[in-house]
């Protein structure tokens, strides 16, 4: 499954911010700039700016669209959890009947599929907070999309 992840990384320059990337995602991604592959980057992505300062309009619009969808995430499977625990009983969510279990561990999960923004630690940004955190105070932060496939 491909999807595009954020890198919010403190930089310059767009080079510095794909350079910074590179510290940011370990393996299997590819930065939406790459041309080298008809599967990946710019041959799927190619709507999509390859880094911007998180205060420029482009830059907020990645923010926000990355924001969205781990707010998605988290709300699809919180809501898989409550109904979950209301319907099912415990040898059935052991069983991860109607995978409430593994709606537990997205709900949970710091890095993965259900994780779209990460900070220049390679950390998770889960709450809002911590984005609030993170874009206010740096004047210099960059978002750098990416195309992941877990």
């Amino acid at each position: 499954m491909h999807q595009i992840i954020y890198a919010l990384v403190t930089a310059s320059t767009t080079d510095q911010a794909l350079s910074r990337t590179a510290d940011v995602f370990d393996q299997h991604y590819v930065t939406v700039d790459d041309d080298s592959t008809t599967v990946a980057g710019s041959a799927w992505w190619c709507d999509l700016p390859v880094a911007e300062p998180v205060d420029s309009e482009d830059g907020q619009e990645l923010l926000e669209r990355g924001w969205q969808v781990t707010t998605r995430e988290f709300e699809r499977n919180l809501e898989r959890v409550r109904e979950g625990v209301d319907d099912l009983d415990a040898a059935a969510i052991m069983r991860d009947e109607d995978l409430v279990r593994h709606a537990c561990h997205n709900l949970g999960a710091y890095r993965g599929p259900v994780v779209y923004l990460y900070d220049e630690f390679a950390d998770g940004v889960r709450h809002r907070e911590r984005l609030e955190q993170l874009v206010g105070s740096n004047d210099h932060l960059w978002i750098v999309p990416a195309d992941v496939h877990y």
